[in-house]
């Protein structure tokens, strides 16, 4: 049964022009209404594409799939390209960062208003950034066994399910540096990130006239020129439970910030943002790893959390793998799943605030600099080897690796645990490592290598042809998206502000 967990996957692209640069042309309309489309969406941008795949047994499954909807993608873009990279290439500017765009239904006005807010509050350019999330769930069939072995019988069943869960994003903040640096791919960036803003100082090194980099960097992504800001070191979310979880994460959705009041809520009697607190909803805070549930049409994540408990785990902690055409290689899924199997199987108390604070800092270290030669990291406040702790873990690994490989004659779980085993040896052998030797080789600045590379993936699902019933499910999707948001809007009887204001006093 540990087998047959389910694996999905949320894939964004940043669509680019020939040149590089982020594309200005509206979300195609043949790839449906970015709204409603069940697969084919957008996430910050109009420009910033995210594709979802429904859940699978195999990640085998998961990754064609999403394979599919790249070639259906790319047949209905034109010229343009999905960037590879996660950090972006060419900025010509904030604005040049278009926000996505869903119709004038009232739930479409909201995810607009929501982006803008994130512009106003962190800018445009840390929302172009873009990552793979891999959604996990533990088979159903499982948890009244796993709750037998630990003699936990007399805890409901959606009480222990929760329980377990929580107990694994513990451990992803504990562990999930061996993510960053096992799969970081993104130690460079170009210097039109900081357009219009401070620049880096000291923190980097110039690669080229148009490159920063860190030479140890594994994920700036995750670094703190990423998914961080200073608002949200003050945002206390519990880990302990779900009740804790929710509780903390409403109170700062409801939690005024004085940064953000000064932004203020309307301007000209138009929204600059949904609210003025620490957090506009959910969404906003940044964490390596999220409980999930299913929510209904306009039901606050928080509410379907509290009802319904923990559907599934969305993993964010994963660059794009730009030497791979999907973002992600098979062998990849294999070894987060045997990680998040480790985390639950794993002993996970309550994160205490000054673990929360280790782990914190351990995560940030290694996307800056974990592949530094001897780098060491915390654990229980004593300093100790990045090697000797990835060692530590991947030996944890190994026997749920010869689980997951029952029947399996090629023993793909063990193999991808041997090649990390050699990358933890050997930092050169990390993608992070891999990037930065071939913009050396290749004489490119990180934009050109960026655009090089995707241009390559480009040619690739150009070359190959969906077959026709795929094709023409995904076309009546689209058809049937755009039927969809004009309902939703047909529908709308509340003005905007009443609709908000429903939406957040909801329980």
């Amino acid at each position: 049964m540990l087998r047959t967990g389910m694996k999905g996957l949320e894939k964004e692209s940043l669509r680019i022009t020939q040149r590089g640069t982020v594309a200005q042309t509206p979300h195609p309309p043949a790839l449906g209404a970015a709204l409603t489309h069940p697969y084919i969406t957008t996430d910050y941008s109009e420009a910033l594409i995210e594709l979802v795949t429904p859940p699978f047994a195999s990640s085998a499954d998961a990754l064609a799939f999403l394979d599919e909807l790249h070639q259906f993608v790319y047949a209905h873009i034109g010229d343009e390209l999905l960037l590879a990279t996660s950090m972006p290439g060419r900025l010509e500017g904030e604005e040049s960062i278009p926000i996505g765009r869903y119709g004038t239904s009232n739930i479409g006005r909201m995810k607009s208003v929501y982006r803008r807010g994130l512009a106003y509050r962190y800018g445009r350019a840390m929302q172009s950034i873009a990552g793979i999330h891999f959604n996990y769930s533990i088979d159903e069939m499982l948890w009244p066994v796993y709750r037998e072995i630990l003699r936990r019988a007399d805890t409901p069943m959606p009480a222990f399910i929760a329980e377990q869960y929580f107990g694994i994003i513990r451990n992803v903040h504990r562990y999930g540096w061996l993510i960053l640096y096992l799969f970081g791919c993104s130690p460079a960036l170009c210097k039109s990130f900081f357009t219009g803003r401070e620049p880096p100082g000291e923190r980097f090194t110039e690669f080229d006239p148009d490159t920063y980099y860190r030479p140890y960097a594994t994920s700036l992504r995750m670094s703190d020129i990423g998914y961080k800001n200073d608002s949200q070191s003050g945002v206390a979310i519990s880990f302990d439970d779900l009740p804790s979880y929710v509780a903390s994460l409403t109170r700062a959705i409801e939690t005024p910030y004085p940064p953000y009041e000064r932004i203020g809520v309307k301007a000209d009697g138009e929204y600059r943002q949904l609210n003025a607190n620490l957090l506009q909803i959910e969404n906003e805070y940044y964490s390596p790893i999220r409980p999930k549930q299913i929510a209904e049409s306009g039901e606050k994540p928080t509410l379907a959390l509290k009802k319904r408990g923990v559907r599934y785990l969305e993993l964010r902690s994963v660059d794009l793998n730009c030497f791979h055409p999907d973002g992600i290689s098979v062998e990849q899924l294999h070894f987060l799943e045997n990680f998040l199997v480790f985390c639950l199987l794993a002993d996970s108390p309550p994160l205490a605030e000054e673990e929360r604070n280790e782990t914190s800092r351990n995560a940030l270290a290694v996307a800056c600099c974990g592949r530094t030669p001897g780098f060491t990291i915390q654990r229980h406040g004593v300093e100790t080897s990045l090697g000797d702790e990835a060692r530590r873990i991947l030996d944890a690994m190994q026997p749920i690796a010869g689980v997951l490989d029952s029947n399996e004659t090629e023993r793909p779980f063990q193999k991808v645990l041997d090649r990390q085993r050699e990358a933890v040896v050997e930092p050169d052998r990390t993608p992070s490592a891999r990037l930065l030797k071939e913009l050396g080789e290749n004489s490119l600045s990180f934009a050109d290598y960026a655009l090089a590379i995707s241009g390559v993936h480009a040619l690739r699902f150009r070359n190959r042809r969906l077959d026709a019933e795929t094709a023409a499910r995904l076309e009546e999707l689209s058809a049937e998206s755009w039927d969809q948001q004009r309902q939703i809007e047909a529908a709308d009887t509340l003005p905007f502000d009443a609709f908000l204001q429903r939406y957040f006093t909801q329980s």
